[in-house]
């Protein structure tokens, strides 16, 4: 899969504007589901054979959208975390039904519901849910990106900052360990040496926070496309860039980095391994 985004006709566009409002609906209808079990007492929590946690909130979040796209777009395929792929790829709707499974199971409301419809292996459409802080983040193709503001009535665009001295720039990191699993440690610890301000804020977030011009970094390893599909038309309609850790445009080798345009080759450069060693 590729986030290349080639220029897209008129019919096209507009189809994406439904698809889009059918992504919202969608949203919706998993935020009910989701907070209706959020920092429950007796929340059921299973290990899966990745040794990962999965709640009961996990899977019905899930089903309840599946079962929204079966009436709605029975003819295009779905690839979710927790029942795989079904249908033609073609038209894939990518799930992740709550990314960052650890934090809500804690009760940290730091956890989102990801959707996103690629089409011929393009992510489109990207809707981010976080409705225990109230907040949510959109885009489609050639459409923006925008998010809600509590206590404001109107959609607000957003953008990437103009950023583009890495001494000022802020990052966000998934965690240290993640680092260290894949030999790169050093490397983070050298970029955070170089850069005004450096934290892990976890999960989606970030990701967010980058669209909306608050930082211009942030990366993960062992990540899948249902962790990543939805945040692409958000970040790059925001004016953003999107590839693995290695500048390629892609969502199939298990790492991302997402900044704001300005600083991506500069990035890139520090996380090689020569420049990483420099």
């Amino acid at each position: 899969m590729t986030p290349t985004t080639p220029d897209l006709t008129t019919a096209t566009a507009d189809a994406l504007a439904d698809d889009l409002a059918l992504a919202l609906r969608l949203a919706d209808a998993a935020d009910a589901v989701s907070m209706a079990r959020f920092d429950a007492a007796d929340l059921d929590v299973q290990l899966k054979a990745d040794a990962s946690h999965v709640t009961e909130a996990d899977l019905a979040t899930e089903r309840a959208i599946r079962d929204l796209l079966a009436a709605e777009r029975p003819n295009d395929g779905v690839l979710g975390e927790e029942y795989g792929s079904t249908g033609d790829a073609r038209r894939q709707w990518i799930i992740d039904p709550i990314d960052g499974t650890a934090n809500y199971l804690k009760g940290i409301p730091m956890w989102a519901t990801l959707i996103a419809l690629s089409i011929d292996g393009v992510p489109r459409v990207g809707v981010v849910s976080q409705p225990a802080i109230g907040r949510r983040w959109w885009a489609a193709t050639d459409r923006g990106a925008w998010t809600n503001v509590p206590g404001e009535t109107t959609p607000r665009r957003i953008t990437v900052s103009s950023i583009d001295d890495l001494a000022q720039s802020s990052i966000s990191f998934q965690s240290i360990r993640q680092w260290d699993q894949v030999g790169r440690g050093d490397q983070l610890l050298a970029l955070s040496r170089r850069v005004w301000r450096d934290r892990g804020y976890g999960d989606a977030w970030p990701y967010m926070l980058l669209a909306e011009g608050r930082l211009e970094f942030v990366a993960e390893f062992g990540v899948k496309e249902y962790d990543l599909a939805a945040h692409v038309p958000i970040v790059t309609e925001a004016g953003g860039r999107f590839t693995d850790i290695d500048g390629v445009e892609t969502l199939s080798t298990r790492s991302s980095l997402a900044t704001n345009g300005a600083l991506h080759a500069t990035y890139l450069e520090l996380l090689s391994h020569d420049g990483g060693n420099a």
